[in-house]
């Protein structure tokens, strides 16, 4: 990499699925550069996602301090209005396919379309949501190798 920035120096709201995985040697050294050159940014759901795995008090307080270091992307009006849009062309493109669709995935897409930045995530449902929502939808490794 020798000082370039990766993920093509772009931006992204990372999903707790990316974190996930950020510590795999397949992706590791990607990440950390990627935080160390503010790539990447969170918002409350994911925030939310992350604290819920904290198996103490004191893992509750590292998670928060590491969340609160970096960039936040509000949940607002626009945005939820982007995610009740985005989950209507869902539901408008055939029978149930909003259904396997997380709350939580539709406000961490609809927050990035806000914010015109992309997903860092390692989960199929962004794809699907990028094709009703305008944002990159990035997977942190190719699908089904970690």
């Amino acid at each position: 990499m020798s000082g370039s920035l990766p993920y093509d120096g772009r931006v992204y709201l990372a999903d707790a699925s990316a974190w996930a995985r950020a510590s795999r040697p397949e992706v590791r050294n990607e990440w950390a550069a990627a935080m160390r050159g503010l790539q990447v940014v969170t918002c409350p759901i994911v925030k939310l996602e992350m604290l819920f795995s904290a198996r103490s008090g004191e893992d509750f307080d590292r998670l928060d301090t590491l969340l609160g270091a970096l960039r936040d992307v509000p949940i607002t009006r626009s945005v939820t209005n982007a995610a009740i849009a985005g989950y209507r062309a869902l539901a408008h493109g055939q029978p149930l396919a909003h259904r396997p669709i997380k709350f939580g995935d539709l406000l961490i897409a609809a927050a990035a379309q806000d914010a015109a930045i992309g997903v860092l995530h390692y989960d199929q449902h962004f794809d699907r949501l990028a094709d009703v929502l305008e944002f990159e939808s990035r997977w942190i490794a190719p699908a089904g190798s970690l």
